[in-house]
């Protein structure tokens, strides 16, 4: 989105009758549609072979192999929205000083959310208990707590 260049070229490319008018999203998402079309055809080829057969093993063999990639792209995409998703809460959050890199090939974005605190240190005047808005922010290593900026 930064780079204007970027955006006119692709918007050419886009609009060029041999791309079908497809966005580039399409051709990136296209592969992993065929990988998973693969496997559906290995399923029927497996019904339809003899059992115990030379084609039988090795339509196995292809089927395992096609499961294992298919796992490590679901793996793969997950990680890479993962670090997207801390890249993004990178940018949000100011520390005051730098207590640990937020950004990690380890670490994950478990769950986050907003909660209310309590203070009852600082009644109101009415008596009753004020709040103010914290968020939790739970990874797989560490737990964060931070508030909005004032």
């Amino acid at each position: 989105n930064g780079n204007a260049g970027f955006q006119q070229v692709l918007e050419r490319l886009e609009s060029d009758p041999v791309c079908q008018r497809l966005s580039l999203k399409s051709f990136l998402i296209l592969p992993f549609q065929r990988i998973t079309r693969l496997k559906l055809l290995l399923q029927n080829i497996l019904k339809r072979t003899q059992p115990g057969s030379e084609e039988e093993v090795q339509a196995t063999q292809a089927y395992d192999a096609l499961e294992k990639l298919i796992k490590d792209c679901n793996e793969n995409v997950q990680r890479m929205k993962s670090t997207e998703e801390l890249i993004y809460l990178s940018q949000k959050i100011e520390f005051e000083c730098k207590i640990f890199p937020l950004i990690s090939q380890s670490r994950r974005l478990v769950k986050c959310g907003e909660l209310t605190a309590l203070d009852f240190n600082n009644p109101s005047p009415k008596g009753k208990v004020n709040t103010r808005p914290i968020y939790l922010h739970l990874f797989n290593d560490r737990l964060l707590l931070s508030r909005p900026k004032e």
